[in-house]
């Protein structure tokens, strides 16, 4: 990809389990490590210490107001500017953030996943591609149930409950309208490689019509 002065940002959303993460890494491999800062919008969920662990499973996770969305923003707007950030460490087994961050040095290209990225136009703003991949919701929650279990030490059952008092409803309030915000929608059949040769070409399209005005 074409080096620009301003780096070129790129929101990658759906709702949970739709594949975000996998086209994250399938652009990475297409664009070179060299040229991707890579952002993921649950690192900034809000650090809930100051809770008894069972207030903390009370908490709405897949609420907008659940994640510190003003820091990402920040984040992101450092980065256009050429300059590196500490990126949140998040531990989802305790819902609390760890001392520690990860530095993110500034490159070309911008990549942030999320399941909310589009719901918060302050976020939504902040990017020069939207990107939504559009899964079924069957395999979005056999894929959750499957992720949380193995990655997070979850239960089934904690999964299922989570998923029916609000990871379903918030996807209906909060996700699925902000699909009509996205630039670019990605059938859910394609594999990675293919989502990421379409987001590819498009990028490429966008920054040749910046390159000729």
């Amino acid at each position: 990809m074409p080096l620009r002065v301003r780096p070129f940002t790129v929101a990658i959303a759906g709702g949970s389990g739709s594949g975000k993460t996998s086209l994250t890494r399938a652009l990475v491999q297409t664009l070179g490590e060299d040229h991707c800062a890579v952002l993921d919008h649950d690192s900034y969920y809000r650090d809930l210490g100051h809770l008894t662990l069972d207030q903390r499973t009370g908490v709405n996770f897949d609420h907008p107001e659940s994640l510190e969305n003003g820091l990402l923003a920040e984040h992101l707007a450092q980065l256009r500017a050429g300059h590196a950030v500490a990126r949140p460490i998040y531990d989802f087994a305790t819902h609390t953030r760890l001392p520690a961050t990860t530095r993110v040095e500034p490159r070309p290209i911008v990549l942030c996943e999320g399941i909310l990225l589009l719901a918060v136009p302050e976020l939504r703003s902040a990017f020069d591609l939207r990107v939504y991949v559009d899964t079924p919701a069957d395999v979005r929650a056999l894929r959750r149930v499957q992720r949380d279990i193995v990655e997070r030490g979850r239960t089934v059952e904690s999964v299922v409950r989570q998923y029916l008092q609000s990871v379903r409803p918030m996807h209906e309030r909060f996700v699925e309208p902000a699909r009509t915000t996205a630039d670019v929608v990605l059938g859910w059949q394609h594999t990675p490689a293919q989502w990421a040769a379409t987001v590819v070409a498009t990028m490429r399209g966008r920054l040749a019509a910046t390159a000729g005005n």
